[in-house]
């Protein structure tokens, strides 16, 4: 079989979460960047790992709050990213 699961390499994720987080909550996850969007916390940063992925979903749970989605995303490109066209 080809198709081997890549849960232990990086992958770029959104996190959904009920509510709006303090900065307090917020610094619980120093790799993700936190947006609000009508009434909720989107969380999206690059996690290196599954280890990393269960530690956030654990961190979630240890603050008592409601996680509504994880996803895993392709990473937007950026104006720095993309290459000059001369």
């Amino acid at each position: 079989m080809d198709d081997l699961p890549v849960l232990n390499q990086p992958g770029f994720y959104r996190i959904r979460i009920k509510g709006r987080l303090g900065k307090t909550a917020v610094s619980a996850f120093p790799s993700m960047e936190p947006e609000l969007r009508r009434g909720e916390t989107v969380l999206t940063g690059c996690l290196k790992d599954q280890a990393a992925v269960f530690a956030v979903l654990a961190e979630i749970e240890a603050l008592g709050l409601e996680l509504l989605e994880l996803r895993q995303i392709r990473p937007r490109a950026t104006l720095r990213d993309r290459p000059t066209v001369v």
